[in-house]
């Protein structure tokens, strides 16, 4: 099937207005492409209760239903947080500060830098107590230069970088939004955005939002099907490609689809003859580390994991897939009790995104003796999966659904851990994210070996008690695959998004939280007065918290801070 002229035409119209307006952006000073940063700021806010009004149509989500909490905090507040953060990189950089100013610097096992960026500021200490996160630079990397080349396109800003076509994520709806920005910031490209025809409703939101970019012809945003992206990723006018989507969607695109596609794949002669950058997910594993924990302990922490794979009824990139516990822990099955109770009972939501139902189908019938949880007819269970056997397809297939896989390893303490480290970088396809759960004693009694078994994780994000979902809402933290896949065994991707700070050459980041909510963490000495987070599943006032954090974002201000503790307190 072809697309129709008319639609080439309009195609190319607007890459012909991207190549005029690329001259007008490398005009544009720092301090102007900051007023163009705070307009679009501006306008989210305008327009929250609206873009969460068509997210929450699309996913099918209750009006009143504490889920909607969802797409406050994936969609509006993540890009209210990030405007703001790179806003504050170019005002540095116009006044020759150092962008790093602020974010403690450390170092990591095997000679990597790390750049302390959560928290930032007052706020963040006081909404995310107990959470912080640093970005790893790449091994080799300095501390001078990581300060002497962060800043990338904006360093000199009239020193363009072409027509960068960005093909939009279809299931966080603030993936696009943020992946338009960082084409324009980091790589100092114009853009158009193809959004996935699932986000077509937002279309006009999206404009609202970007009618600074748009008006000035720095972007375009147009929808279709996959006939017109494949015009608009080969069009000679485009200088380089963005995709966030499926491995299998990247190689279309890189090498040609069906049988020609793959023979071009096998003689590494790639059709698409531009830069790609890319974030395509992966078979994201949770490693519950055992430890002595209480009833209360065990419980929130299923439901944790719960929350890491139904979150947006499981179509997540970083969705945990994979739990790997041990076979010696006496409070093993108690955990994989609870863990079963926390999938039942997390609230009923449709399975909304397309191939779901086959995609359920396809390991259900790949695991016979898989087990049928409530809340949706897809909700599904794979018990005792075998990390020996390498024929095992849930450890090299993303489900993209509400499917959890449990996985055994004999061990305790540092021993269970190293196992875990090296089955998960073995047998579990992608590195974009991996879970650690693991309890206060446990870090201590392990020390200064935690970090090792850190560094030695192949993953862009690695959450320790914390999903990694957090350090997608993290501003200045990178969001991508970890570096070195190449475009034939592409895995999670290449690049990284977000990252504010606009770090060059960083590795990955560490996202540290609090094994124990408000208030036995205090109770427990932990130094965290954070309650159960708005994104678990099981938070009743999740929708009420998502909005006051987002009008929070939108102006910050003290007198806020009652009304979003007081709601997050009754989560």
């Amino acid at each position: 099937m072809s697309i129709s002229p008319t639609v080439t035409a309009r195609l190319d119209q607007m890459i012909a207005e991207l190549s005029d307006g690329e001259r007008g952006w490398a005009r544009e000073s720092l301090a102007s492409r900051r007023a163009l940063l705070l307009q679009v700021h501006a306008n989210v806010a305008a327009h929250a209760d609206e873009w969460v009004r068509v997210a929450a149509a699309i996913k099918q989500l209750p009006a009143g239903s504490p889920i909607v909490g969802e797409e406050w905090t994936s969609g509006p507040w993540a890009v209210l947080g990030y405007i703001p953060a790179l806003a504050e990189t170019l005002t540095r950089l116009e006044q020759g500060r150092d962008l790093l100013a602020g974010c403690p610097i450390g170092a990591a096992p095997g000679g990597r830098v790390t750049v302390g960026v959560l928290p930032y500021n007052v706020f963040d200490r006081l909404l995310l107590s107990g959470f912080r996160a640093e970005v790893w630079m790449q091994p080799g990397v300095t501390e001078e230069e990581t300060r002497e080349h962060a800043g990338l396109g904006q360093r000199a800003p009239a020193q363009t970088a072409g027509v960068a076509v960005v093909m939009g994520a279809g299931n966080i709806f603030s993936i696009a939004p943020l992946d338009v920005l960082y084409q324009l910031y980091a790589y100092n490209r114009v853009v158009l955005l193809k959004l996935n025809p699932v986000t077509d409703p937002l279309l006009p939101v999206f404009e609202a939002v970007f009618a600074p970019f748009i008006d000035r012809g720095y972007l375009r945003i147009v929808t279709g099907d996959a006939q017109v992206g494949d015009h608009l990723v080969t069009h000679e006018g485009v200088d380089a490609v963005h995709i966030t989507g499926s491995e299998a969607t990247h190689d279309a695109i890189v090498w040609g689809a069906g049988e020609a596609g793959a023979a071009a794949k096998a003689v590494g002669t790639p059709r698409l003859d531009k830069p790609i950058t890319s974030e395509l997910g992966g078979v994201s594993p949770t490693i519950v580390v055992p430890g002595r924990w209480s009833k209360a302990d065990i419980r929130f922490q299923a439901e944790h994991i719960a929350t890491q794979r139904l979150h947006n009824s499981g179509f997540n990139c970083i969705a945990a897939q994979i739990v790997i516990v041990s076979s010696d822990w006496p409070q093993k099955q108690e955990f994989l009790t609870a863990l079963r109770a926390a999938l039942s009972n997390a609230p009923a939501r449709p399975a909304w995104y397309p191939g779901c139902d086959l995609r359920v189908a396809d390991a259900r019938r790949a695991h016979p003796h898989f087990e049928a949880v409530g809340g949706t007819a897809e909700r599904t269970v794979l018990w005792g999966l075998d990390l020996g056997d390498d024929a095992e397809s849930a450890f090299g297939t993303e489900y993209f659904g509400p499917v959890l896989g449990v996985a055994e390893l004999p061990g305790t303490g540092l021993e269970f851990l190293n196992a875990a480290v090296d089955a998960v970088n073995k047998r579990m396809h992608g590195t974009l994210g991996a879970n650690l759960v693991i309890d206060s004693r446990t870090q201590r009694q392990l020390a200064a070996r935690l970090p090792e078994s850190i560094a030695r994780l192949r993953y862009g994000t690695i959450g320790v008690n914390a999903w990694t979902g957090v350090g997608y809402l993290t501003a200045r933290a990178t969001w991508g695959a970890l570096p070195g896949h190449t475009l034939d065994d592409i895995q999670s991707g290449r690049g990284v998004v977000h990252n504010s700070l606009l770090l060059h050459r960083p590795e990955r980041t560490v996202v540290y939280g609090p094994f124990r909510p408000l208030p036995r963490s205090v109770m427990t000495g932990e130094f965290s007065i954070t309650p159960k987070p708005p994104w678990f599943l099981t938070n009743r006032t999740a929708a009420s918290t998502g909005r006051r954090l987002t009008a929070f974002a939108a102006r910050p201000r003290w007198a806020a801070l009652p009304g979003i503790f007081a709601s997050a307190l009754r989560g």
